[in-house]
């Protein structure tokens, strides 16, 4: 099948680049990235990570990336200095501090450009990190009754419930919450996320948001999905995803992006 004039390609990283059972990015997904930018397209990470967190990462994939989206869409940057930064607004801050002071069993991580740091370490949210194997970042614990009121926080993920989630939510001015794992969801500004970010560079770039291809499996790529002109579900997404993108492709493990890529002509 032969696609747009695709020009730009965003991979989130969790699931799509990485895989969950072998805590390796596959030689298949490497090569591909590799021949993408050999091929003159642009190669972006679009990740719900923040950037200090995609260092662990970055160490498994001998390719320079055009661009960064980190944070799901609130914190994006290149080689060459470009940086477009939303951090959440300081009183939707205020607020989640005051809730997780009043569900003091709750887990929270707080991010920032260049540290990320828990409110607290129990054992479940210990079991949960571990599941990321060797792509787990470093854990840090610090007070967020001080720290993100003089520092920009760009992301604040609570191990919460979909229904702890809504009450948040709710309680806040502008914020929402993505979900790519069910143990814990990432609030950010509720005008936010990944399609900004791809908004970001195709403003930076030139390139419309036709000839942009995004590849995703969690529930933070679903807006993601349906604003590129071509949206790729990894075999290993859940339903819900699959159902919103243009096309689903084999899992992690098994060539999924070389695969999705060669489908629609962009690579032989």
């Amino acid at each position: 099948m032969k696609s747009h004039d695709i020009r730009a390609v965003f991979f989130d990283v969790d699931g799509t680049l990485t895989s969950f059972t072998t805590h390796e990015v596959p030689a298949s997904t490497i090569t591909a990235l590799q021949r993408l930018r050999e091929c003159g397209v642009l190669v972006f990470i679009c990740t719900g990570r923040a950037p200090s967190q995609f260092e662990v990462v970055a160490r498994m994939l001998p390719v320079e990336f055009d661009g960064i989206v980190a944070a799901n869409g609130q914190y994006c940057f290149d080689a060459q200095g470009f940086l477009d930064a939303r951090p959440i607004d300081g009183d939707d801050v205020a607020v989640i501090v005051d809730w997780l002071d009043r569900n003091p069993d709750v887990v929270a991580t707080f991010s920032e450009c260049d540290y990320v740091y828990f409110n607290r370490i129990t054992p479940a949210m210990e079991a949960t990190w571990n599941q990321l194997g060797k792509t787990a970042p470093t854990r840090f614990v610090d007070d967020p009754h001080t720290r993100p009121f003089t520092h920009e926080t760009f992301q604040i993920s609570p191990f919460i419930t979909p229904e702890q989630e809504a009450e948040l939510v709710g309680l806040c001015r502008n914020v929402t919450g993505v979900r790519w794992h069910p143990d814990f969801t990432d609030m950010i500004p509720a005008d936010g996320g990944k399609p900004r970010g791809i908004r970001c560079f195709m403003e930076h770039h030139g390139f419309s948001r036709e000839q942009t291809m995004a590849f995703g499996d969690g529930g933070n790529d679903m807006a993601m999905l349906q604003f590129a002109g071509v949206g790729v579900a990894m075999g290993n997404a859940n339903d819900e995803v699959k159902a919103v993108a243009d096309y689903v492709t084999d899992d992690v493990d098994h060539d999924g992006v070389m695969n999705a890529l060669r489908h629609f002509g962009i690579l032989q």
